[in-house]
């Protein structure tokens, strides 16, 4: 179990916060299920008494408080300042939701959680930010500076997760990654955008599970944990393959489409910077990948221990199932 019961009723309150600011017909309303949300994720990520989980706890709630206050009141101005109280409602979404270039706080609040908590981080708490910018697309100039973000977040996604060890990290930087993909499909189309985040969502758990079983949070420990069966590295190569968008995995299905797309609105340009930060995080991706490949090869492998197809999780192994949508049954062949 990820969670102790106990904190079942903060999960509760969590998607009810979430619930409440995608449905409210005000302002008001929306402040008002983004602090629930807020403050049923706190005790959630202060799941035991440690300065780490106290740390990240406070960074976060900071940077949520700054957002909400700078959200409530930009919301004021929206009778006699309509434009500019949307645009700043817009840096507080995009602040609220760690996209660039108001990222620089979703790594750091990352590396102090456990893998239950990265996963609600990346997942649940981007729902209500990524519809209230969808509301927003009413314009061209709030349009462009979503592109904009989309094309900041691809880079700094990119660019900041190479040669980095901590294995939160370079997930928080996957993440603001695919924020990319994600508010470039918010852009374009309203109902998208759900299809990208879902598919995410599901790489992303059968990826959190995987480390939550091995307990491992660097790259040196996932190396040295050493499982005795040959299906831990095998399905850990599989979920990063899928998280990058490597054909025939399932993870290339929504970037396929939703290039596709892109094409049809000539957006060359915030294209060619996705597929190039695309690129580079497979790189950081295969640096995670290659030393399973070398040090678990029977030929290469200095460890005698005895590494069999030992019984793997059912948990595991339907969290990671996902991942081979692609490999058994190509849709995305027959959607051409």
């Amino acid at each position: 179990m990820f969670l102790p019961f106990s904190y079942f009723m903060f999960l509760f309150f969590l998607i009810s916060g979430v619930l409440i600011s995608i449905s409210s017909s005000s302002w008001f309303g929306v402040w008002i299920g983004l602090e629930l949300n807020l403050m049923s994720f706190i005790p959630i990520i202060s799941l035991k008494m440690n300065p780490y989980f106290s740390e990240a706890a406070l960074k976060y709630f900071l940077i949520q408080a700054m957002g909400s206050a700078l959200l409530i009141s930009s919301s004021f101005l929206f009778l006699s300042l309509t434009f500019t109280s949307l645009f700043l409602i817009l840096f507080s979404l995009l602040l609220k939701m760690g996209s660039a270039p108001f990222h620089f706080w979703f790594p750091q609040v990352m590396e102090g959680l456990l893998w239950p908590q990265v996963f609600l981080l990346s997942t649940i708490q981007k729902i209500a930010p990524l519809t209230l910018v969808s509301y927003l697309m009413i314009s061209e100039p709030l349009n462009k500076l979503v592109i904009i973000s989309a094309i900041l977040s691809a880079l700094i996604g990119a660019l900041g997760g190479i040669n980095l060890m901590p294995l939160r990290k370079i997930i928080a930087f996957s993440s603001i990654n695919h924020l990319s993909w994600m508010l470039i499909a918010v852009s374009l189309s309203d109902t998208f955008w759900l299809f990208y985040f879902f598919m995410y969502s599901f790489i992303l758990l059968s990826i959190t599970t995987m480390f939550h079983k091995l307990q491992t949070f660097t790259l040196s420990s996932l190396i040295k944990s050493n499982p005795t069966t040959y299906l831990f590295p095998l399905l850990i190569s599989f979920n990063f393959f899928s998280l990058s968008g490597l054909p025939p995995f399932t993870g290339f299905i929504p970037k396929w489409m939703l290039i596709q797309i892109m094409l049809n609105h000539a957006l060359f340009m915030p294209l060619f910077f996705l597929l190039c930060s695309a690129l580079i995080t497979l790189y950081f991706y295969l640096r995670i990948i290659i030393p399973f490949i070398v040090i678990f090869n029977p030929v290469m492998s200095f460890s005698k221990k005895f590494k069999s197809m030992a019984f793997v999780s059912p948990s595991v192994m339907m969290s990671t199932s996902f991942n081979f949508v692609g490999i058994l049954f190509p849709i995305y062949s027959i959607m051409l």
